[in-house]
């Protein structure tokens, strides 16, 4: 089942995604994408923890030294994030702005200290982010917790297969990226569990599980789709500044 958010004239309302409706809890009327509703991101979190360093192919080619023994993570606030198929804007203050695509998890349930086994019963299903990157900047706050820095979407996919999962970025038509979820260091349930022993998560807190090798440079007019198998694909398209 493929979790969704829309805004509507009559508010934001959850349901389930079927071909480009979706047929909402709140109001019991079915919402055409493009007609009469607009996608939201798919869920609400009171943060976004993500993964870095996940990918052994990807620490080699940034030169990120050794492999880690845990999970490294950092945290986008909530203003990071950003809709999917809405234009994202070039920072005016950013020379070098990359993307990376990785698989998410969102928590359905209040939790904490999960086992791994206990992790799929906590979770609503999975989703795609986009880790924007103001590589430019000084340290990770500064580079990746800024308005807009977290896309998120199309929806939340509720039956999901971890196992070898293929994934790709796509930027105007190139592909950049291309790779499974077998090539993760540490897997979805793992990073979890992991990040649940520090943190009480929140229904709609999201997790990503980080970026594989060819995070690359974008550029005003670029498009950007990241689809992972059976889950679906985030767009957004690269527009000027409107300060510039």
């Amino acid at each position: 089942m493929r979790l969704a958010r829309v805004a509507t004239a009559k508010g934001i309302f959850t349901g389930e995604y079927d071909d480009g409706v979706v047929y909402t809890e709140g109001d019991d009327k079915a919402y055409t994408i493009g007609e009469d509703a607009e996608l939201m991101a798919p869920c609400d979190p009171d943060a976004i923890f993500c993964t870095g360093r996940n990918f052994g192919a990807k620490i080699e080619q940034m030169g990120e030294g050794d492999l880690p023994d845990r999970p490294d993570w950092f945290i986008k606030p909530p203003h990071a994030l950003h809709p999917p198929n809405q234009p994202i804007e070039y920072p005016e203050w950013v020379s070098s702005f990359t993307y990376a695509g990785e698989l998410a998890a969102v928590i359905g349930e209040r939790c904490h200290d999960l086992t791994v086994g206990e992790v799929d019963d906590a979770l609503r299903g999975y989703t795609i982010l986009n880790d924007l990157d103001a590589y430019d900047q000084d340290r990770r706050t500064a580079r990746k917790t800024f308005d807009g820095s977290a896309p998120l979407g199309p929806w939340i996919e509720t039956d999901v297969d971890l196992d070898g999962m293929a994934m790709e970025t796509v930027i105007s038509g190139e592909q950049r990226q291309s790779a499974t979820t077998d090539e993760m260091l540490f897997s979805p349930p793992e990073i979890v569990a992991f990040l649940s022993e520090r943190y009480t998560f929140r229904p709609g807190d999201v997790i990503s599980f980080g970026s594989p090798a060819n995070p690359g440079l974008l550029e005003p007019g670029d498009t950007i789709e990241i689809t992972y198998e059976g889950v679906g694909t985030l767009r957004n398209e690269i527009v000027a500044s409107r300060n510039a």
